[in-house]
């Protein structure tokens, strides 16, 4: 006998939410180690991934309007948090901030660094075949990478 439509949604929406917070940890690893980085994923990634404010790039002030903004929008947390909020956004996505190559998601790289869809792809599919990228050479090596690009880049690029 087959199940009925909606004992089959009902399954699919119960395997999304298990699935959930595995994404969640996942994306909160990702992050660069530091002061504020467990709170950043409690209260910003509980609505949506780092790839949202990786590629942002806001220094000090620009941080605190956001996470004001996002404040009124029902994010929730000590008025210390979102001061920790934003001091780990400013020093991690500031404007000065590298892209960590090895860790950063698509958005960030492509945004930030200025890759074409199709280099962003060939670097994601290299670190998921090959491991992290050691150093700015093996980057130029990946397939697909302008080496040109790339070398304009070097000094946001960080391993």
């Amino acid at each position: 006998m087959k199940p009925k439509r909606g004992v089959k949604t009902i399954h699919l929406m119960l395997l999304a939410l298990a699935c959930a917070p595995a994404a969640d940890q996942k994306d909160v690893a990702s992050l660069p180690d530091g002061p504020g980085k467990e709170i950043v994923g409690k209260i910003c990634l509980n609505c949506h991934d780092s790839g949202k404010f990786r590629k942002a790039r806001q220094d000090s002030e620009e941080w605190s309007e956001s996470v004001a903004d996002m404040v009124e929008r029902g994010a929730s947390g000590t008025a210390g948090e979102m001061d920790a909020v934003v001091a780990y956004l400013a020093k991690n996505f500031g404007p000065d901030a590298p892209v960590r190559i090895n860790t950063a998601p698509f958005a960030e790289i492509r945004v930030v660094l200025g890759f074409t869809v199709e280099e962003v792809r060939a670097i994601l599919d290299y670190r998921e075949k090959n491991g992290p990228l050691k150093s700015f050479e093996e980057l130029l090596k990946v397939p697909g990478i302008d080496a040109v690009k790339a070398e304009a880049q070097k000094s946001r690029i960080s391993f």
